[in-house]
């Protein structure tokens, strides 16, 4: 059962670990976008450690992903410094996973007053409690890549992507940075392209969606690194246990191209494969259109070509480091997708795949 918070702070709460025996004080974890796919994991797997969670919820949230869930809400938004340091009260850990996803062109001044100083308020309600942080980041803020050799967290930033999202989620890696180098102990968590269970919105789950449901039927002739949802959680998780203040680590899956992955997609869930067209002139006619589209109606849809550009680049990227300090594990792509698929069908998605 969740608990309404506007200026009460909840204290540490006794929780009886599982395996135990008699009762332990559990550590305090807040999680932010905890009803996003990332941070809805991160919360249940806290929950299922016997951890005690705080969460920073919007009261317009989809109110599904946390019910019947055993957390502490403050609710509020990460723009509001004000309530972040209520939500930060107390607290010994903090994941921050919430952000302004948009593939697009249009609307910077929002993703930089979420993903920028949204991200600033946490970091510095973070340190202000003594709080260890997990910032939860992207793939894509990394630069782009060579197919035939993969870049790790150190590797110099390739062809950059000057669309709102990836602009300001570097702008945010820099806050967390700059935090770090004033005693925050933090570090940088960059998920490839994510599929799981507790995909409520759905997020990256509509490209899986759009392929069971037989409405993608373009593929572009990029590539893109699948990871499962619940192991980048696990390893959110060990990094906030051993993870090193100031380091990056890369938790992605091997890079596959986009009709391969349209060929998995569609064998788990029936569909039929989407086309991958030999060259870049139909799908950059596309996003040429999608962009009139958006120009005439005031509305940028989901395909455009800033998305369709970020699809066509090659992206490999090495998770060594976080395989070998945080003990990051990559399931197989088809349980993966699997799992996501079953869950979409469970919930009212997707209906059942076709034999």
């Amino acid at each position: 059962m969740q608990t309404r918070c506007s200026r009460v702070v909840f204290r540490h709460r006794r929780h009886e670990i599982a395996g135990h025996e008699g009762w332990q004080m559990a550590s305090l974890t807040l999680v932010t976008g905890a009803t996003g796919l990332v941070g809805n994991n991160v919360v249940r797997m806290l929950l299922d450690r016997g951890e005690a969670v705080r969460v920073l919820v919007r009261e317009a949230c989809d109110p599904r992903p946390l019910k019947d869930l055993p957390v502490e809400t403050v609710w509020g938004d990460v723009r509001d410094g004000e309530a972040v340091r209520r939500a930060c009260r107390g607290v010994d850990r903090v994941v921050h996973s919430a952000a302004h996803v948009r593939i697009g062109w249009t609307g910077l001044e929002l993703q930089r007053a979420i993903n920028v100083e949204g991200t600033r308020n946490v970091a510095r309600s973070a340190a202000a409690e003594g709080a260890k942080m997990v910032h939860v980041s992207t793939v894509d803020t990394l630069g782009c890549q060579r197919a035939d050799q993969a870049a790790d967290e150190e590797s110099p930033p390739g062809q950059g992507f000057p669309i709102p999202y990836v602009i300001t989620k570097r702008e945010a890696e820099r806050v967390v940075l700059e935090e770090v180098d004033r005693g925050l102990a933090a570090c940088i968590v960059h998920p490839g392209f994510m599929l799981g269970p507790w995909d409520w919105k759905p997020s990256s789950g509509q490209l899986l969606l759009a392929v069971g449901r037989g409405r993608l039927v373009l593929a572009p002739q990029g590539s893109l690194g699948i990871c499962d949802v619940r192991d980048v959680a696990a390893a959110i998780l060990a990094a906030l246990d051993r993870g090193v203040p100031g380091r990056r680590y890369i938790t992605t899956g091997p890079a596959i191209s986009y009709r391969d992955a349209g060929r998995v997609f569609a064998e788990v869930s029936g569909a039929r494969p989407p086309w991958s067209p030999p060259g870049p002139v139909i799908l950059g006619i596309v996003g040429r259109v999608c962009d009139l589209w958006a120009r005439v109606s005031g509305r940028e849809p989901p395909v455009n070509s800033a998305a369709i550009r970020m699809a066509r680049v090659p992206k490999t990227y090495s998770s060594a480091r976080a395989e070998k300090e945080l003990g990051y594990q990559i399931r197989p792509l088809r349980q993966t997708v699997e799992d996501a698929w079953n869950w979409f069908r469970q919930y009212g998605y997707a209906g059942p795949a076709r034999k």
